[in-house]
């Protein structure tokens, strides 16, 4: 059992946990909790596991049976017991499940998301806040995108509070860093696809825009928008009605609103709804 915050491992754990440099070094991030294990473990990303003493000897927490799933996951998969006060220190939730994993990055190319069959991307200019990015995946994933294609100033998207709110859709949706989001653009332009983006002040609404083929969609900063280099390269900008003296909606929110409308239009796998 792990009992010193001066182990290699646990060093390594709250380095991937803090710097965005050293997991790209290792090609590895920080799963935390037994849902985003047990999707990690789908996919064979998991390296090794982590779980606290307490949890381990059965004493989880009243009203939480995980037992059966925690199982499974350590008869399949390396792991380290730790003490219940050195788990707290490398946790970074406030209320933790006791468990954790080393995950390997899931890797994609460009080339593949683009020829996707769903021909719908969205495309994400410099966003920078890591509830944001995990809330925009996981809405990517409900929305049937082809993939979601980040500028290299976009926000980690392993940063574990972006991995937290993707709720495991990390693992399922496809992405990619770009160097020059320009040529991502220049590329669905090319196949012959439409890339709109959201502004204030739009050439037209959102719901106006013609999805039905496929189309690019474009998500800015929050705090500047679309940088006038795309900007001027997209085929038209879109805007979303507001009431009131609203200036903006958040980023996620316009990225869900957009990427439903694109889907209705577009058809794609939402001819029925989850019950």
């Amino acid at each position: 059992m792990i009992t010193s915050e001066s182990n290699s491992q646990i060093k390594d754990i709250i380095k991937l946990q803090k710097n965005t440099k050293h997991r790209k070094k290792a090609s590895a991030f920080i799963a935390e909790g037994v849902k985003l294990l047990l999707e990690a473990a789908t996919h064979n990303k998991i390296k090794k596991i982590y779980v606290s003493e307490s949890l381990y000897n059965g004493n989880a927490k009243e009203g939480v049976d995980l037992s059966s799933d925690i199982k499974i996951l350590l008869s399949k998969n390396p792991y380290e017991i730790v003490s219940d006060d050195i788990f707290r220190k490398v946790s970074d939730t406030v209320t933790t499940q006791g468990i954790l994993g080393i995950v390997s990055l899931p890797e994609y190319r460009i080339e593949d998301i683009i020829s996707d069959k769903r021909h719908m991307w969205l495309l994400l200019d410099d966003l920078r806040d890591p509830g944001n990015l995990g809330t925009i995946i996981r809405t990517a994933e409900g929305a049937g995108m082809s993939g979601v294609i980040m500028s290299k100033g976009t926000v980690d998207l392993f940063n574990p509070k972006t991995v937290r709110a993707t709720m495991g859709a990390i693992f399922r949706v496809p992405y990619v860093y770009v160097e020059d989001i320009l040529s991502a653009i220049d590329k669905i332009k090319k196949a012959g696809y439409s890339v709109y983006g959201t502004a204030m002040y739009g050439s037209i609404l959102y719901d106006k825009a013609d999805y039905t083929k496929g189309a690019g969609i474009v998500i800015g900063n929050e705090a500047n928008g679309i940088s006038d280099r795309v900007f001027d390269n997209m085929t038209d900008s879109i805007c979303i009605p507001m009431e009131g003296e609203l200036e903006s909606l958040n980023a996620a929110v316009s990225a869900a609103i957009v990427m439903y409308e694109a889907a209705r239009q577009h058809r794609i796998r939402l001819q029925i709804c989850h019950k």
